[in-house]
């Protein structure tokens, strides 16, 4: 499979984050062996994706029976012999089961009474936030922020925009630092809970995250995210790791 690493999602260190798991989740839902749906995504981002260069993806099975698959897929920048990023990737044919949700989404305004913001580099065109809480990043008691998120393009809400929405969220390390630094993600996992007729409700609306530093320590820092429909269906949880200095 081969792509583009579009310049309108650039982030400040290279191609956006959320992106790239979103292109890389792609590639296996394309691939003609894939059956099932999205269930999880750990990516690994193992060096800078250049804006504008030439890419291949290369999804595999590595294994699974009929309920359950694993996959891996690689990205490589066109002409170079190392993966950029790498993802592990789970589908699962669901069936109808009991079920529970332990976790409420928070209550807060709707996105119609917030301010639009827009993330400071070329993905922010068409990703739009309104905080309800953590719109100022810097010098805060708390790494946790409540915000809608969007993708403008129009394109109707899936597991891969889900991945994309994923990283959208300011770097917890900015809680502790008096103005912007370096960050960039190490890893991120993605769970998807939202079934089919959740995702079809959702339509290209806005999605509610709900997210939170978990310790910030040795140039590290770990969060937490819960993304929410605007019916308060939780749609996915994520975690990652990120490095800064």
């Amino acid at each position: 499979m081969r792509a583009l690493a579009d310049p309108a999602y650039e982030a400040n260190t290279g191609m956006f984050g959320g992106w790239t798991a979103a292109l890389l989740l792609k590639s296996v839902l394309e691939d003609p062996g894939a059956d099932g749906s999205a269930s999880a995504l750990t990516v690994s981002y193992i060096s800078r994706t250049p804006p504008g260069s030439a890419l291949i993806l290369r999804p595999r099975r590595i294994g699974g029976g009929r309920s359950i698959s694993h996959w891996r897929s690689e990205l490589f920048v066109e002409g170079e012999a190392a993966p950029v990023a790498v993802a592990a990737i789970v589908l699962s044919n669901r069936r109808e089961s009991d079920s529970f949700a332990e976790r409420a989404m928070p209550q807060a305004p709707g996105p119609d009474a917030l301010q639009d913001f827009r993330p400071p580099a070329s993905f922010g065109r068409t990703t739009a936030v309104r905080y309800a809480m953590g719109a100022m990043p810097f010098n805060q008691p708390t790494t946790r922020s409540l915000a809608w998120q969007r993708e403008t393009s129009g394109r109707k809400i899936d597991a891969v925009q889900l991945a994309y929405l994923s990283d959208v969220g300011w770097p917890r390390a900015f809680a502790i630092s008096a103005g912007p630094r370096v960050s960039s993600t190490i890893t991120m996992s993605v769970y998807f809970h939202a079934t089919d007729a959740e995702l079809g409700a959702v339509g290209d609306d806005w999605v509610f995250c709900d997210m939170i530093g978990t310790r910030i320590e040795a140039s590290t820092v770990g969060s937490k995210s819960d993304l929410w429909s605007r019916a308060g269906k939780l749609l996915a949880t994520t975690e990652q790791l990120c490095w800064f200095r």
